[in-house]
């Protein structure tokens, strides 16, 4: 199971700790770093898995770099969470992290711009490593921010549509929808209303629902959040009007707001047995890669299909696309020892057979080319679904920005006011919330 998304409030509360580092850190370059990394050296890294078999996976992959870099000890602390990984840094020492692995893709703006990480170009360009014939674009995109490629991959989550084979049959539908419009007819077959709740649910569609963030809908239009100018693109690409209006015809088609809201409140947790889609009480749902073995876990009593995400109809051509994201890892700036650290990202992140490896390990989506490709990896009746996204040249990521994932919370909480009827006008609200992403990324800047 991957961990990398954060709550609003966790995403913010990394921003905003990220935001008090950068008045401690100074940062340095890469091309700075002057330590022999075929000297004796041990390196503490840093990373936030903790269930039993992530730890082990993560040793493991260690243990295999110790034996081939004999010179290097690697201290690995796990569970660890940003705000700890911020206070070590700004506290420096011996003790703290010279490798870091983060959950938090939202905060690589801030890791880069405030100069918490090293600029990995450097690292890469002695390496011999070009990131375009490593990476797929999307990953790439998510790992720097404004050329400055602070961090790097390591492992990769794809969003598709999980849907209840049982149900479909049941309702007479072949195969799952490809198009939006198809999309809409489907879940409206499978939803059996019951009273003022339902009996099963086609899909949840508002924002409070499991994973329907608009960014998660968002990446089916393939947007531009942002313009050349770096401002916000929100009122200027038709891409997020047309989401928006999409995601909150499909609320009315099903029931309305209300109802939905009431009926979503009956869901157990995101992350336990009783998820909606385990206990068949919706039909569809959009998610990662992680809950195709959460699902069989809970023990599901119906057959599991897996498929892309749908795509707007006059994009029916880039079918099997989705959005990407992902686990980090990068190398503090307090680092002394940044030659040997770099020694460790590189095996972690581009090494094929590591990366597979930690793949296999934690069921997560590789995050090479030669990995997605590599015969090694493990793959598991509907695991392929989310290996051919991850692959999709269309695929894509929300870009990171100076203030980290603020923008992003920004336009959830207008789709939370939109899809509820609170905001009216869609055109006036998409300026306004542009105006105030605009707003706060000078203030970030």
């Amino acid at each position: 199971m991957s961990r990398t998304r954060t709550t609003t409030a966790a995403a913010l509360a990394a921003t905003a700790s990220i935001a008090l580092l950068a008045t401690a850190c100074t940062g340095q370059s890469g091309s700075a770093a002057d330590d022999d990394p075929k000297a004796k050296a041990t390196i503490n890294f840093w990373h936030g898995w903790s269930a039993p078999s992530e730890v082990k996976a993560i040793e493991e992959n260690v243990e295999r770099f110790e034996k081939a870099h004999p010179n290097i000890t690697v201290k690995v602390t796990s569970n660890v969470t940003d705000d700890k990984i911020n206070q070590a840094l700004r506290a420096g020492g011996e003790n703290a992290p010279d490798v870091v692995s983060s959950f938090t893709t939202d905060s690589v703006g801030k890791f880069c711009d405030s100069g918490a990480f090293v600029d990995l170009n450097p690292f890469l360009e002695k390496s011999g490593i070009d990131p375009a014939k490593v990476f797929p674009e999307a990953l790439r995109q998510y790992t720097q921010f404004e050329g400055n490629q602070c961090t790097l991959p390591l492992l990769n989550d794809a969003y598709g549509l999980y849907y209840n084979k049982d149900a479909f049959k049941a309702a007479g539908i072949a195969e799952p929808p490809r198009t939006w419009s198809e999309f809409a007819k489907v879940a409206q077959k499978l939803t059996k209303p019951e009273g003022d709740s339902y009996e099963q649910l086609g899909f949840m569609p508002t924002f409070h629902g499991y994973e329907t963030t608009p960014g998660h809908y968002a990446a089916q239009w393939g947007p531009a959040y942002f313009g050349a100018q770096g401002k916000s693109n929100l009122a200027k690409d038709p891409a997020f009007a047309e989401m928006f209006t999409f995601q909150k015809g499909l609320i009315d088609k099903l029931g309305g707001f209300a109802k939905l809201e009431k009926y979503r409140n009956t869901f157990g947790d995101e992350w336990g047995a009783k998820h909606p889609f385990h206990t068949g009480q919706v039909a569809m749902q959009l998610d990662g890669e992680w809950r195709l073995g959460m699902a069989k876990e809970a023990g599901a009593k119906f057959e599991i299909g897996t498929a892309p995400l749908p795509v707007p109809d006059d994009q029916a051509a880039d079918y099997g696309k989705g959005y990407l994201a992902g686990t980090i890892m990068g190398i503090a700036s307090t680092s002394a020892q940044q030659n040997a650290a770099w020694e460790l990202v590189k095996y972690m992140t581009t090494d094929t057979d590591a990366v597979v490896a930690f793949s296999n390990a934690i069921h997560n989506v590789p995050s090479t080319l030669e990995a997605l490709k590599s015969p090694k990896l493990k793959v598991e009746p509907g695991f392929r679904t989310f290996l051919d996204i991850a692959r999709h040249p269309k695929s894509n990521t929300t870009p990171a920005q100076a203030d980290g994932g603020a923008y992003q919370v920004t336009l959830q909480d207008f789709g939370y006011a939109y899809e509820s009827g609170k905001e009216k006008d869609l055109k006036a609200g998409l300026e306004k919330t542009a105006r105030q992403i605009d707003t706060d990324l000078a203030k970030a800047k």
